[in-house]
């Protein structure tokens, strides 16, 4: 069918073709089906492939306990809880997991999202409200964005504001442009998503303080990735839970699973429980992922060694790029991002890459500015380190016959 045959609204629909051409030149790397995954290693198109680009950092997507945890949920409760958490949708594993999630953190409450996505539009656009300041690092989470906007877009008219990543000193200057008496909330990543850098919250903190602001933590990248027993980036600073007023973090990381929760005081969660429309308005998260994610807070506090590891291949893996003479930033987490900055460079050295039996994922903006394009690699506990001598010799090779390094 083309354009004659529907109504104007989908004529941007039939306009947009960068996609197709980039298929048609053979360097189209997204929505690539996996048929198969054994830990490290997964299946496309029938070619067993080094997987160096999933967020599965501890490895337990694939764990036998997480199967059978999910296994026995989905036997007692059914496949689905066929309604929103507001309604006949909320188990006792959900208040369970919560209970537990807000121990592991450190907090009061906690409240489970079918997504961690949700779970970022649910709780902000819920606590912003009309007349009040949201204050961004540049590089936050799309979720984060989307939050605000659903925030702006429900009418609450949320001031919104922008600092430049990581800058302290642009953190402030925002904060003295906002009228004192005015509330506002800084918004920022813990382990940020693609350069693999973390936040200096303490000093965020204290900013905060001096100017009455709360702090809105993601974690999506930092539970089970950093501090010494993977409690992210509270413990990475030193441990003290109230460095953030607000936690949250997703299950499709490091827990293995699917879903998401966002921690805090018990009142600010209770507020949050009954103003979330992504909560109230959806259907809850299924038994055999919260079992999953269960299963995996369980393994996280019993097993901390497995977070070590980790981190230990984090950082074999930051010095063996570097050594090789790639740009990773300022990564000191398991995403490393092989900075390249021009896109088709990018692509090319992704499918290099790619036919050569090494899986990683190319970004370009608008998940990342302007001239920022790169490789994103992510190593997971279970890597051994033969399997890291072997990307990384594989990307440093193809990487040289760009010019690249």
């Amino acid at each position: 069918m083309n354009r004659d045959n529907h109504a104007p609204i989908f004529n941007k629909c039939f306009d947009f073709t960068e996609a197709a051409e980039v298929r048609a030149s053979g360097l189209y790397p997204f929505f690539k089906p996996i048929s198969r995954s054994e830990g490290s290693r997964v299946y496309i198109d029938g070619r067993e492939m080094l997987m160096l680009g999933s967020n599965n950092y501890l490895g337990l997507a694939n764990d036998q306990r997480l199967k059978e945890a999910a296994e026995m949920a989905t036997q007692r409760y059914g496949t689905s809880c066929s309604g929103s958490r507001f309604m006949n949708g909320t188990l006792d594993l959900h208040e369970e997991l919560e209970h537990r999630l807000a121990k592991f953190v450190g907090k009061d409450a906690a409240l489970c999202f079918t997504t961690g996505y949700q779970t970022n539009l649910g709780a902000l656009s819920a606590i912003l409200g009309r007349g009040e300041h949201v204050i961004v690092d540049k590089y936050d989470h799309a979720s984060i964005m989307d939050g605000i906007f659903l925030a702006d877009g429900m009418k609450k008219q949320v001031t919104f504001h922008r600092y430049k990543h990581n800058n302290l000193a642009d953190l402030e200057q925002v904060l003295q442009r906002i009228p004192r008496d005015e509330p506002k909330l800084i918004v920022i990543d813990g382990v940020f998503s693609m350069e693999g850098d973390i936040a200096p919250l303490p000093e965020i903190r204290k900013i905060a303080d001096a100017y009455g602001a709360g702090i809105y933590l993601d974690e999506a990248h930092a539970l089970g990735v950093v501090g010494a027993t993977g409690r992210g980036t509270c413990e990475h600073h030193g441990g003290n839970p109230d460095l953030c007023d607000l936690l949250m973090c997703t299950f499709s990381k490091s827990f293995g699973s699917i879903g998401g929760f966002v921690a805090g005081d018990e009142g600010v969660i209770d507020f949050i429980k009954h103003f979330a429309r992504p909560l109230i308005f959806s259907a809850s998260m299924p038994p055999a992922n919260i079992a999953a994610a269960m299963k995996a807070l369980e393994i996280i506090e019993s097993e901390p060694e497995i977070v070590q590891q980790l981190q230990k291949n984090a950082q074999y893996m930051i010095e063996g790029f570097s050594s090789l003479g790639f740009n990773v930033g300022t990564s000191e987490t398991p995403i490393v991002p092989l900075l390249i900055g021009n896109n088709e460079k990018t692509f090319l050295l992704w499918k290099q890459a790619f036919e050569r039996g090494v899986y990683v994922n190319p970004v370009i903006t608008p998940a990342v500015p302007p001239q920022r394009a790169l490789i994103r690699t992510s190593c997971m506990a279970i890597h051994s380190q033969d399997e890291l001598d072997q990307a990384m010799e594989i990307m440093g090779q193809e990487a040289r016959k760009l010019g690249i390094i």
